[in-house]
């Protein structure tokens, strides 16, 4: 089955399979092994501090927010103890709108025809997930989005604007979709 294929499913764990939740995926475990110095580990091996009680408490579900004081691995723990898809993109080594759309796409795992525009992106996180079936949940983090020349503060502002349009549309249907983001230094 190709990506483009997944897009016309109308199976609820085609999502899973898009976003990198399937067992073939190793995003979740890449984010796990910065916590542990390159180790991987499985979800079974990490526990969070306090199990009952949810990292998310303060936290708005549709959201577009800085990171502050989360860490990259907490959130992916949280998001797979609640049954989210966790999408994660390392951009501080893009330089340009291209250049991130592009990390984007190639770590969110969209489909090959995406169209390396805002537009595209909007309707990569929305529609096309949507026709997939019932989704439950979102944590997405946009960590080191550049501060060079080429992306400059209103292409920053423009990316941030496509996620907060994709958490409305999220919220229309009660689904939390919430993203962290942080700036490269």
């Amino acid at each position: 089955m190709t990506m483009s294929d997944n897009v016309l499913a109308q199976d609820a764990g085609v999502a899973n399979d898009v976003f990198g939740m399937s067992d073939n995926t190793n995003l979740f475990q890449r984010v796990m092994s910065m916590r542990d110095g390159g180790r991987e580990r499985s979800l079974r091996e990490i526990q969070p501090d306090e199990p009952t009680m949810t990292l998310f408490k303060t936290v708005r579900p549709n959201i577009v927010q800085s990171i502050r004081a989360f860490r990259v691995p907490d959130l992916a723990v949280e998001a797979a103890r609640l049954g989210h898809h966790f999408l994660y993109a390392w951009c501080a080594n893009a330089q340009s709108k291209a250049e991130v759309l592009e990390t984007i796409a190639t770590e969110f795992l969209l489909p090959k025809h995406f169209g390396k525009n805002y537009d595209a992106l909007y309707d990569c996180l929305t529609d096309m997930v949507d026709k997939a079936g019932a989704q439950p949940g979102f944590v997405i983090v946009l960590e080191g989005v550049p501060t060079a020349v080429k992306f400059d503060k209103d292409a920053r502002e423009t990316l941030l604007d496509v996620f907060r349009e994709a958490a409305e549309f999220w919220a229309e249907r009660k689904v939390a979709f919430r993203v962290f983001y942080s700036f490269a230094a």
